[in-house]
């Protein structure tokens, strides 16, 4: 292995762990002897991490550290590629744009070989059924669960039937054909999911609902699973 990788996964290791980790063990998982682990140590710390500990009591990372530059193995490199590829071929709107934006900002920071892997990466995303002419929609969907603000729908189900609806949205959810939004809804006095897709109109208020968006995730993670939506 790469000293530079190396020096990732030491870094990514000490985050896992919240109390202090031996030397032995570090050593174990990179395979290394102590004296390379405490060289490697002794590197980061010259390099800005903030490393407390010693030998025989344990290490711990404190928060606020990244490697300079900024460094990524190889398959890190190709999931985040990916990811932000995905992002910005299926969901449209702003949150395409950022995929984008965040994926060149990156870019501008790696060093060469890094940024050259980068561009190369041939991992693709395939075309989707789904449009983004609800673009503008999902914005403000995303917006409503950010501020833990209520949401009113004008709302066509399966059947085909219209309702009005004021839900609590605290999820949305990027399937490969619909977009759903995982809320309470006041007239079911539940929790529902609705396809983006069967919005008839849709009004943002100022309201902000009575419970905390994770508490809500919470209790639904707890409750059930997305299956059939309405």
């Amino acid at each position: 292995m790469a000293r530079t990788d190396r020096l990732l996964d030491l870094v990514q290791m000490l985050r896992r762990h919240r109390l202090p980790v031996s030397g032995e063990a570090l050593a174990l998982e990179l395979d290394v002897s102590l004296r390379t682990l405490y060289r490697d140590i002794a590197t980061l710390r010259a390099q800005g991490a903030d490393i407390q500990g010693e030998p025989g009591i344990g290490y711990v990372l404190k928060p606020g550290f990244l490697l300079p530059p900024l460094m990524f193995s190889e398959d890190e490199l190709e999931a985040l590629v990916l990811g932000m590829r995905w992002v910005a071929r299926r969901t449209g709107g702003s949150l395409s744009t950022a995929a984008d934006n965040a994926l060149a900002r990156i870019s501008a920071v790696l060093p060469k070989d890094l940024k050259d892997q980068l561009d190369s990466t041939l991992l693709l995303v395939g075309p989707t059924v789904v449009t983004d002419d609800r673009a503008e929609d999902i914005t403000l969907i995303r917006t409503a669960i950010r501020r833990e603000r209520k949401l009113l729908l004008s709302y066509q189900d399966a059947s085909g039937e219209p309702s009005d609806r004021k839900i609590w949205p605290f999820a949305l959810g990027f399937f490969d054909q619909v977009r759903v939004i995982a809320a309470w809804c006041e007239l079911r006095n539940d929790f529902h999911h609705f396809r983006a897709d069967r919005i008839i109109r849709m009004t943002a208020m100022e309201e902000r609902y009575p419970k905390r968006k994770n508490a809500l995730l919470k209790t639904w993670r707890d409750m059930q699973t997305i299956g059939e939506v309405i």
